[in-house]
């Protein structure tokens, strides 16, 4: 496995699989890996000839008091997860190196989609994603790229993008990976304490419960009222409670496939899961 971290040694590397037409597949992280990244290189491992991940710690979506700084930096410990699961090549750039020394003019943003959810509470965060994301599809130029479906907001903002810019690039999503328990693999979770830890699966078991109450003809506004007591008689203190089609348009019945979702905050840290609900038959 290679690493690389400059746009010059990337492309380099990348140009003997270009010339012969071979597949490259694509996952932006990072870092601090863990099992869900993973899922997405063998995901990629499947479908392509070559397979890249980035680990870039990107300052443009992160919020003024957001945790940028202390970001976990795990280079030497991802590079040995991601070479056990056959990733080709890691793209590890400085900040320099992705934004130059020169003012950043330049501002890609997706409207409507990002403006609620995740949005509200991090104003700016999607633009910053959506930037980085650009400038990464056009470094390494892959033909299919791989992210979890636990960040869906962000999944959307990405096949949104895509579409409306006619980026040559199939955006897959990959089913949110689980631990035991039901909780949503996530770096954030290491910052929680063991008895927030021990409370955390209540997230997924609401949204299972959910599921369903819906399926039994539950009305929705009921049912994300359910879900919102549920997380308040946990400990949790809910951002929000959702629901929208796969779109990410708003619903008002349970008459179509939809997404329920929630955030919430356990102790100090910001928990965020979704569920799909197929509609009734």
């Amino acid at each position: 496995m290679k690493t690389e971290t400059t746009i010059q040694g990337l492309t380099a590397s990348l140009n003997p699989a270009r010339a012969t037409r071979k597949t490259i597949g694509f996952i932006p992280t990072m870092g601090n890996l863990h099992q869900g990244h993973l899922n997405l290189v063998r995901e990629a491992r499947q479908l392509c000839d070559v397979v890249v991940v980035s680990i870039f710690v990107n300052p443009t979506q992160f919020g003024p008091n957001e945790d940028f700084d202390n970001y976990p930096r795990t280079l030497e410990q991802d590079s040995n997860l991601l070479a056990e699961v056959g990733c080709d090549i890691v793209f590890a750039p400085s900040v320099e190196q992705m934004y130059g020394k020169y003012p950043r003019l330049t501002n890609i943003s997706v409207s409507e989609i990002t403006n609620d959810l995740c949005g509200l509470q991090r104003p700016g965060h999607f633009d910053g994603v959506a930037l980085v994301v650009t400038k990464l599809f056009n470094i390494v130029q892959p033909n299919f790229a791989f992210f979890g479906q636990k960040d869906y907001q962000q999944l959307a903002v990405i096949k949104q993008m895509v579409r409306d810019l006619s980026i040559p690039i199939e955006v897959i999503g990959v089913p949110i990976a689980r631990a035991e328990d039901g909780l949503a693999l996530s770096s954030r979770n290491g910052y929680l304490t063991e008895q927030d830890r021990q409370t955390a699966p209540v997230i997924f078991k609401a949204l299972k419960t959910a599921e369903q109450n819906l399926h039994s003809g539950q009305v929705l506004s009921d049912t994300l009222g359910q879900i919102r007591a549920s997380l308040t008689d946990a400990g949790l203190i809910v951002d929000y409670v959702e629901v929208r089609n796969p779109m990410l348009q708003k619903v008002d019945q349970f008459d179509q496939d939809v997404v329920l979702f929630v955030a919430a905050k356990l102790g100090k840290t910001r928990l965020i899961d979704n569920l799909q609900v197929k509609r009734p038959a």
